[in-house]
This record gives structure tokens, C-alpha cells and sequence, in this order.
């Protein structure tokens, strides 16, 4: 049995070669329009949907392997937003001054199990947050990238492409976003934001090789593996 002292904390890599420690992740839902109407829901009447994946499932790896008990493991393109200070009830200009750096993610989803869940009234983080379910690509620091509203973020599987829109199609921008967030939960340095995915998700196999692009950030490259 592993002692409390042989814990480390998840850490990545910044584009520079330096380390980043991560806290805990935060995940939002429904955050591109077109998205919110593919799952069902009216994007004019939606707040934002906030949840969680633990630190452990954030990876820089080349391979992810195929999570246990599903048969429809679904992509989702999305910005991540890592934070150098946090704070409670802040403004959007108090949130924009949390952000450390920026990298490219991939939200993976137990889409099955997820619907299981909601079908029976019971939680669905398992769907979310399994092992290796947020790749993320090397990290840039916020003083030499920004969000802009038209950066195009895209996914394609086996080079087609499956997710393809611009930043500014969020509803929540990242700085209201975080300030958002801060009004259900204290913010954290280290805490780790995925900012929400555009229209587009669909099925992985075994064997696919996933790209993901922002412009302007380190691409995330991975592959869907057999579990082991």
C-alpha cells in the first residue's frame, strides 16, 4: 500500500520546459452554441454547466488507452485555462488576472455512460472524469498568447475533420467564464479550466489518431489504444 508521502501532484510541461502543478480541473458544458443545441438544450436560456475531473486524468501523453466499461467514447475539442492565482466572487477583470498560461485539451467522454446516468437521475462523473480523460498539449504562458475571439479551434480523427470553430463562437467568454465559476467555488493556483467544446463530437475507436489544434498553441496528438 502507497504511503501519503509517495503521493506527487500531476505535472506538466509549459512550451519553455518548465513545470506546471495541477490542482484539481474544472470542466464547463454547453459553452459553444451549436454544441448546446446538439445535446438538446436552448443556448439563449443556458448558464453555464460546471464539473469536475480530478488532476489525475489530466495527461501529456502520446496514447490513451480505451476506458473500461464503455462502447462510445466521444472527443471534445477545448481551450484549457491554467491558473497562477485564485480568489472567490471575482470580476471578470479579477479572473482574466488568475490566468497563468493557455494549452490545447480534449474532454473525453464515456457518452454511454453519461446517458445511463442522466437516464436514472444519478451522478455521471465517472463518464468524465476516468483515467487519462483531459489530454492536454504543452502549456503557453498568458503574456505570449491570448484567447482572441478569432482563433479557430479544430479537431480531426484520422485527418478529417470532426470540430471546427473560432473562440469567439463561446457564449461564456474565459474571463466571465472564471468569474462565473468563482461564484460557485473558490479558485485555486493550479486549478486547471476546460473552457467548453464546440459542435462536433462523435465517436473514437481503438486505433484512431486524434489531433487537436488552437491557433497559435502546441498541438495535442494522440492515439486511442487498447486498454491494458
Amino acid at each position: 500500500m502507497a504511503l501519503l508521502s509517495d503521493w506527487r501532484p500531476t505535472t506538466l510541461k509549459l512550451a519553455d520546459g518548465r513545470e506546471f502543478h495541477v490542482r484539481h480541473a474544472w470542466c464547463v458544458g454547453r459553452n459553444y452554441a451549436e454544441h448546446a443545441r446538439e445535446m438538446g438544450s436552448d443556448p439563449s436560456r443556458s448558464d453555464p454547466v460546471f464539473f469536475s475531473k480530478p488532476a489525475s486524468a489530466i495527461v501529456q501523453a502520446d496514447t490513451v488507452e480505451w476506458p473500461p466499461a464503455t462502447e462510445d467514447l466521444h472527443h471534445e475539442a477545448e481551450l484549457v485555462v491554467f491558473l497562477g492565482a485564485g480568489g472567490r466572487d471575482l470580476s471578470a477583470q479579477q479572473a482574466a488576472g488568475c490566468v497563468f498560461g493557455y494549452a490545447v485539451g480534449c474532454d473525453l467522454t464515456r457518452r454511454d455512460v453519461q446517458a445511463r446516468a442522466k437516464a436514472a437521475g444519478m451522478p455521471w462523473a465517472l463518464s468524465k472524469g476516468f483515467d487519462q480523460s483531459g489530454p492536454v498539449g504543452l502549456i503557453v504562458q498568458a503574456d505570449a498568447w491570448r484567447p482572441d475571439e478569432n482563433r479557430e479551434i479544430r479537431l480531426e480523427v484520422g485527418g478529417e475533420i470532426r470540430q471546427r470553430a473560432v473562440l469567439g463562437d463561446k457564449i461564456w467568454p474565459v474571463a466571465e467564464l472564471l468569474s462565473r465559476l468563482s461564484h460557485e467555488v473558490t479558485l485555486h493556483p493550479g486549478d486547471a479550466v476546460f473552457t467548453g467544446t464546440p459542435a462536433g463530437v462523435s465517436g473514437l475507436a481503438v486505433g484512431d489518431g486524434v489531433v487537436v489544434g488552437i491557433d497559435g498553441l502546441p498541438e495535442l496528438r494522440f492515439e486511442i489504444v487498447p486498454r491494458r
